[in-house]
């Protein structure tokens, strides 16, 4: 059962094991935010947005150094790509569970492992080291929404931890391939650089961020089960992913299709299994006991705001999904073809319609014409897209989640745009399917590696992956403008602040929307911290 909110939004039923006492008590350690220096809150911010750039870095830079990677150790040209893929599996797979971990035992020790982590993979040029990443990205999400509460303080600290990411794509790709041509250890100086940044991060962190406060759940138990299902699920379905189209006979590999039908078995057990528990955890008359622990992620969560959390977890899933694509059919398309060298929203739909005419632009490509005609301005409104769309994204979820729930639904997002992967797994079988096409009306017969088809075969299947990736954002800036219009400003433009009375989480609310039993309505102005005044 819910409660309907004045903002249009919606709450989840009495939640038996959230303390409202301790609730208000990290209510007001929240509005204390003021008394944090302003260089202290600007390294907060700093922190947790380097942290952004060493993970995304960590990929970049090790996709651009993969063929000296292959020729020191050895490592046959189809398997490489498992190198890259590694990262993406280890941290993935893994973010639900640290995010539920932050939560429950404090961001900042679960931000300060996950960085000894990165040390210690880095060190050891391991290239499973988003195990770490899984660890620091959804603490730091959680910990930028328990240091700023709803304020423009808030806006600038996720705009800026959300430019991380593009920030750390570009940083890693140049410095990969420095690193690589003009050190002594070649590709292993990426690694050590890494465990470098890190270890200056895990310092800034210790320094700046706040002492954990203990959480607010009265139970503390971790839901292992659920855990272990969503963890193996997603590991399968990644796997599947990025194998699929290389597999000896493609998607019709009998390894291929049982790992597939075995991820999506595990993830739907986990749904399940966390409505039993999210039940079990609501009915104060039933026994507790340890095969009835609280949920890893409330199922209810996706239903918050009246289903808005996952209509932005939909569009966040499907603008990866292109963002993803068009970053690989891009770098392919520039070797193979020889180019030259205000309200969530509004923002949601202008990020979504600029990763989509990020693709168009490359779908209309003419390899004739000059680079900054196609490819600077696609390269420049994809970045963008992506960037409005994640700070949006983030910014809602930690307006509409619970206290104690900000690292698990800043893991939920990141997960969205992790399997966005989903997307090149769609190009691809599009573009190999246009590839043997066009071929064929040619008169060529590809061969399994695809060397003999010719460049006009190439590069209208290009083009076909670049519509491709054009449709995915555009569903998203569908979803956006269909159930996103009543959301309001997300951010600092607060007149009131309105209490629930069952989960006392805060929401903005505009003075002239009528007062409603179910919240007690105060009069009151939510501070800026000092950094909102920079």
């Amino acid at each position: 059962m819910s409660k309907a909110t004045p903002a249009g939004g919606e709450h989840d039923s009495p939640i038996n094991d959230f303390n409202l006492e301790k609730a208000k008590q990290h209510d007001v350690k929240q509005h204390d935010v003021a008394q944090r220096s302003l260089l202290r809150s600007v390294f907060i911010v700093v922190t947790c947005t380097a942290a952004m750039v060493v993970n995304i870095s960590n990929t970049t830079s090790v996709s651009i150094s993969l063929p000296t990677i292959g020729k020191d150790i050895d490592i046959q040209e189809d398997q490489l790509q498992w190198l890259a893929s590694a990262y993406s599996l280890s941290s993935g797979c893994l973010l639900l569970f640290f995010g539920r971990l932050a939560d429950l035992y404090g961001r900042k020790k679960a931000f300060m492992i996950g960085s000894l982590c990165q040390i210690a993979f880095s060190l050891g040029c391991g290239f499973a080291n988003g195990v770490g990443g899984a660890a620091t990205i959804p603490s730091a999400l959680g910990m930028l929404a328990h240091a700023f509460p709803p304020s423009r303080a808030r806006s600038i600290a996720f705009a800026t931890f959300a430019a991380g990411a593009p920030v750390g794509g570009a940083f890693g790709m140049i410095i990969g391939g420095v690193l690589t041509q003009l050190t002594t250890t070649t590709w292993r100086s990426v690694f050590y650089l890494a465990a470098g940044a890190s270890t200056l991060i895990l310092f800034t962190g210790m320094v700046s961020f706040d002492a954990d406060t203990p959480s607010t759940e009265t139970v503390k138990r971790v839901d292992w089960i659920g855990a272990s299902l969503i963890t193996i699920g997603l590991v399968f379905i990644v796997f599947v992913l990025g194998q699929g189209e290389l597999a000896t006979n493609g998607w019709k590999t009998p390894y291929i299709i049982a790992l597939l039908i075995l991820g999506v078995i595990m993830v739907v057990l986990f749904v399940f299994w966390e409505r039993h528990l999210e039940k079990a955890m609501d009915d104060s008359s039933r026994a507790r006991s340890w095969w009835t622990p609280p949920p890893l992620m409330r199922p209810s969560i996706w239903g918050r705001s009246n289903g808005r959390m996952a209509v932005i977890l939909a569009i966040a899933f499907l603008n990866w999904s292109g963002f993803i694509s068009w970053g690989f059919w891009a770098q392919v398309c520039a070797v193979h073809i020889q180019l030259p060298a205000r309200t969530d929203q509004y923002l949601s739909i202008t990020g979504t319609l600029l990763t989509a005419s990020g693709g168009i632009l490359f779908a209309v490509i003419d390899p004739s014409v000059t680079y900054w005609a196609f490819g600077f301005p696609s390269t420049v409104l994809i970045v963008f897209g992506a960037d409005f769309v994640y700070s949006c994204g983030t910014i809602f979820i930690a307006k509409t989640v619970l206290p104690h729930e900000h690292s698990v639904g800043g893991a939920l997002f990141q997960t969205m745009t992790q399997i966005g992967a989903f997307g090149l797994t769609i190009t691809t079988i599009v573009f190999n399917t246009v590839v043997d096409n066009e071929s064929a009306a040619l008169g060529v017969t590809v061969n399994s590696d695809g060397t003999n088809a010719p460049q006009s075969a190439h590069l209208k299947a290009y083009q076909s992956a670049q519509w491709g990736v054009a449709a995915f954002a555009l569903m998203a800036a569908l979803l956006a403008a269909l159930f996103l219009r009543s959301v309001g400003i997300v951010g600092h433009k607060t007149v009131k602040v309105i209490r629930h009375a069952d989960s006392d989480q805060t929401m903005a609310e505009h003075a002239n929307r009528p007062r409603f039993q179910p919240f007690a309505i105060e009069e009151e102005e939510i501070p800026d911290s000092p950094i909102s005044h920079v």
